[in-house]
């Protein structure tokens, strides 16, 4: 604990008397400061005892401690010397000293009455000095118990690194040294993953706590690491009262966030508790932050073991995989391809970004995964294998649907042996989802859609448009719908009285027009190509 002005005057050997201030002799003393000049707020830090002779302040006669009338001239009017006393008072209470020391003996017999009354107003605690006391005793007094202080913060200190570091190196590891900080703060302490998800807390009461930063958290991501933020009160829209101080770390060495750290204490962390939760912030980020040449080797693995899969030698790769990676995905698998669209710029990285969480769920489910970066011409791509309906599964469809640079095709379940087929069945679905501005386009969705899709929007427009010119043209200058004919005639598959129908005309009217379209166009509708390309027209046209 830092020295206090309490006990400072419970030293009897300093033989200290309070004049006033009383109820803040609890304030801590900083250091101890001594000055003879009328205004030496200009070399004060705040938190400092001032000790003065006062030497510069009045003329040393009127100086009763209370009993008699002071400087009073006798018509109740201050004199100049009482206002300099005054307003000395009150230039040391702004600049926030935590007391004022008056020597008396010397230029003054006993501390000047205006003193003392403007001390009591202002709230400034005033200790008497008596000569006997030199000032030197009150500044050595202070400089041991701040040494004591410091001495304690590092010994604490040393202990708390001690124990955090057996924790993390223990059975329970990340779990037993959150449970120890925790427990070594006297509050509770809450570590989410790199997503913001909350995966440890301790004490178990303090969940609900714990979760309700989940904004102040995903602030916290959109920073770079090493980052931090101080609460304090209730999180806005609870129903709680609590008012804990919550400091939130993020936990990470290369600017991107691995995780992040929350403790929540009754009290601010004193100088001492923040070097402990210093010291945990640097082991979990040890932890979090592992090798950057190992988790290089371990993508590297990663991709070549997801290559040979795709190329069919799903055999080969479990082999290789069993020891080395942990296995790969069992049972029915889909192949998640993300990419991003042209020109975007608003995130840092996103397919990284969802690489991590792909990566956390799979962590925290205990479900195997490859993943891999790949480039398909200029274009970057993430290439994941998980398994079908799992956690990674359902964690990259919603952080696709959520928002975000990302989009995603998705093939059909298959089996591990199968990814090849899965993997182009991924591309096609990416590809729709790309062109049709699509967050998550599953690949059933293109096998039972239609086929325009598929196609570029501006090359099936410019096809359309060059195709069905010349019945546009004529429609526009004279009668006969040549369009609309065309559209009825296809869709009744060259039925003459059901299109007649549909349109209202004589079927003779109709099978004019289709010669007049046969004209036009320099196409014999009996053609089968022909019929199929017009009809592709026309359905773009009409979408």
């Amino acid at each position: 604990m830092p020295p206090t002005l309490v006990s400072l005057v419970r030293n009897s050997s300093l033989r200290l008397t309070v004049l006033a201030g009383e109820g803040q002799l609890d304030r801590p003393v900083r250091w101890v400061h001594t000055s003879e000049l009328d205004d030496p707020t200009p070399f004060l830090e705040g938190g400092e005892l001032l000790l003065t002779t006062g030497i510069k302040l009045g003329t040393g006669t009127g100086t009763g401690t209370g009993t008699g009338t002071g400087s009073d001239d006798g018509s109740g009017s201050r004199s100049a010397d009482d206002d300099a006393l005054r307003a000395y008072v009150h230039r040391l209470a702004d600049a926030d000293v935590v007391g004022l020391g008056f020597g008396v003996g010397l230029s003054h017999s006993e501390v000047p009455r205006p003193l003392v009354e403007a001390a009591a107003e202002r709230g400034l605690p005033l200790l008497r000095v008596p000569q006997p006391t030199p000032f030197i005793a009150i500044s050595k007094a202070v400089s041991a118990a701040l040494a004591a202080e410091q001495y304690e913060a590092v010994t604490t200190s040393f202990e708390a690194q001690e124990e955090l570091t057996r924790a993390a190196l223990g059975k329970d590891g990340t779990a037993a040294l959150v449970r120890r900080l925790a427990a070594r703060l006297g509050g509770w302490a809450a570590l989410y993953d790199a997503s913001g998800a909350l995966s440890l807390v301790a004490p178990d009461w303090a969940a609900r706590r714990a979760a309700r930063l989940a904004g102040e958290v995903d602030r916290l991501r959109r920073r770079p690491a090493p980052s931090s933020a101080a609460l304090q009160g209730p999180a806005a829209g609870t129903d709680t009262a609590d008012e804990d101080f919550v400091v939130l770390q993020s936990l990470g060495a290369d600017r991107r966030p691995r995780g992040f750290l929350a403790v929540g204490t009754e009290d601010r962390l004193s100088p001492t508790e923040r070097y402990v939760l210093n010291a945990a912030v640097a082991l979990l980020t040890l932890t979090l932050e592992r090798s950057r040449d190992l988790r290089r080797a371990e993508e590297r693995m990663g991709t070549a073991l997801l290559r040979l899969v795709l190329a069919g030698e799903a055999a080969t790769a479990r082999e290789v995989a069993g020891e080395l990676y942990g296995g790969l995905p069992e049972g029915s698998v889909r192949v998640l391809l993300a990419g991003t669209p042209e020109g975007v710029q608003d995130e840092e990285d996103p397919l990284g970004d969802l690489a991590d969480r792909a990566e956390q769920a799979a962590s925290r489910a205990g479900e195997r995964l490859l993943v891999a970066r790949d480039r398909s011409g200029t274009e970057e791509r993430l290439v994941l294998l998980a398994q079908d309906g799992g956690a990674v599964h359902r964690d990259c469809l919603e952080a696709a649907e959520q928002g975000g640079s990302a989009v995603l095709g998705v093939s059909a379940p298959a089996l591990v042996e199968q990814s090849g087929g899965a993997f182009a069945q991924a591309e096609r679905a990416l590809a729709v989802a790309l062109r049709g501005g699509r967050r998550v386009v599953d690949h059933d969705e293109v096998g039972a859609g239609s086929l325009l899709p598929l196609l570029g929007d501006e090359a099936v427009a410019a096809f359309a448009e060059g195709l069905l010119r010349p019945l546009r043209e004529h429609d526009r200058t004279a009668r006969g719908d040549l369009e609309a004919s065309l559209r009825a005639w296809l869709s009744r598959h060259g039925q003459w009285d059901a299109a007649a129908a549909d349109l209202g005309v004589h079927r003779h009217t109709l099978r004019y027009r289709m010669r007049r379209v046969e004209e036009l166009l320099g196409r014999s509708l009996d053609d089968t190509d022909v019929r199929m390309e017009l009809w592709l027209a026309l359905r773009a046209c009409g979408r």
